[in-house]
């Protein structure tokens, strides 16, 4: 460990030169971007459009789909497909398009992602037939793989290490602004023009965050070009697999996910059934309480600050499973005060999870968060689909039983992680 990790004085040689050779490490920590110093601000906003424009293309159809469905006349099953192939390209294209940044940089693959997202997103209003929709949102989905998990390598990697949870908590709240906005905007544009004209709307939206994010983003100062042979990526997922703490930060992604998905897959029949009735319309701008989720990833940062990881995964689980219990009265007020906080224990729990999975990652970071990234959106497909037959079942109270146990499960896991911690400690006293 350098002399500056350590905080021991170095000895020089009299005959040596008079200034000492600066340790590599540490000058690449000072140079490193920090938040009130330059680039960070650009650098901060630059993946907060790139989120918006991810999250707004990715769930596009979602609140749509009774329209979609009119126009092809196809069942409310089919039509669901817009939806599930975009993020089903994401999860299978996530760890190859991570590979590929690995080799040509984060800026360039997230740049070239988003520039095929948008391009597919003009076409996707002149789809003819519904097969037609639905490959171009898989097409879609893959191209949006290319950011997720490129962007928290590229913090990990451009951001000073105390810095970096509130670096992806922007970013992440970049994700929430997208998906609230997508679906409230498309929605009230296409109960007045139809939904390929909320659609095109929302291309031409993520287009302007493309080109800002493009002009924006600082160029990267400490990504090292790595291997693109399939031998050396196995070797960096076995790695990432077989560390205990990755896997367990994966699950506690995948499980948040499950919790989130599950509960806003079947909000909307919650909300226009008994006792509420609402309308269509009404019950679709749920979705503003994503700004909550915007708050609460954005502030990740200083919560871990004051009680650590784990501490911020407590406090996160517990805000979820209170905000499930909440929803359970006949009461729209807690209805919606439930969502709130589901909501906001959802983003904050995110965020940590997700950057510290890039903190933890010594090599191949964008394939540790891509495998995140895989694991969190098979929580999503799995909870959405969870939550609906536990909700066909059950009502809302089989909803909440399933996301109380998904709760459980990541506070079991990091119950787990604290108690791994205690016996390292104790086996390595000394930490520096």
């Amino acid at each position: 460990m350098s002399p500056a990790d350590t905080g021991a004085s170095t000895v020089v040689d009299a005959a040596a030169p008079a200034t000492a050779p600066v340790d590599s490490s540490s000058a690449r920590e000072d140079s490193r971007l920090t938040p009130g110093g330059p680039g960070y601000r650009r650098m901060s906003f630059a993946l907060f459009l790139a989120g918006v424009a991810t999250f707004a293309l990715l769930y596009s159809t979602q609140a749509l789909l009774p329209l979609v469905s009119d126009d092809y006349g196809v069942t409310a099953g089919d039509a669901s497909w817009t939806v599930s192939a975009a993020t089903g390209g994401l999860a299978l294209f996530v760890l190859p398009l991570s590979a590929l940044s690995e080799r040509f940089g984060r800026r360039t693959v997230m740049t070239a992602s988003l520039s095929v997202a948008v391009a597919v997103g003009l076409l996707v209003p002149f789809a003819p037939s519904l097969g037609a929709l639905i490959a171009l949102r898989a097409v879609q989905g893959a191209a949006l793989a290319g950011l997720p998990a490129s962007a928290n390598a590229y913090l990990s990697e451009e951001v000073r290490p105390r810095a970096l949870v509130t670096a992806i908590g922007l970013f992440v709240a970049g994700n929430s602004v997208g998906g609230m906005s997508g679906r409230i905007i498309g929605g009230w544009l296409a109960q007045e023009w139809g939904w390929r004209v909320a659609v095109a709307v929302i291309g031409v939206i993520a287009v302007a965050c493309a080109v800002a994010f493009r002009l924006l983003l600082p160029e990267p100062r400490h990504f090292t070009a790595g291997s693109l042979r399939p031998r050396d990526l196995g070797r960096t997922v076995r790695d990432h697999l077989s560390d205990p703490l990755l896997r367990r930060l994966y699950v506690i992604g995948a499980l948040f996910m499950a919790v989130f998905g599950g509960v806003y897959t079947v909000i909307g029949y919650r909300l226009t059934g008994a006792p509420f009735s609402l309308s269509q319309g009404i019950a679709g701008s749920v979705f503003l309480v994503y700004l909550v989720g915007t708050v609460s990833a954005s502030t990740a940062g200083r919560l871990v600050g004051r009680v650590g990881r784990r501490g911020a995964l407590y406090l996160a689980g517990g805000l979820t499973a209170t905000g499930l219990l909440v929803s359970l009265a006949d009461s729209l007020v807690l209805v919606l005060l439930g969502l709130v906080l589901i909501t906001a224990g959802f983003f904050a729990g995110h965020a940590v999870a997700s950057s510290s999975v890039s903190k933890t990652a010594t090599h191949g970071r964008a394939q540790a968060s891509a495998l995140y990234q895989s694991a969190y959106y098979i929580g999503s497909s799995a909870g959405s689909t969870l939550g609906a037959v536990a909700f066909h079942a059950g009502g809302w109270s089989g909803t909440v039983g399933m996301g109380l146990l998904a709760v459980a499960g990541v506070v079991a896991i990091t119950v787990l992680g604290s108690r791994a911690a205690r016996v390292a400690a104790r086996r390595e006293p000394v930490v520096v």
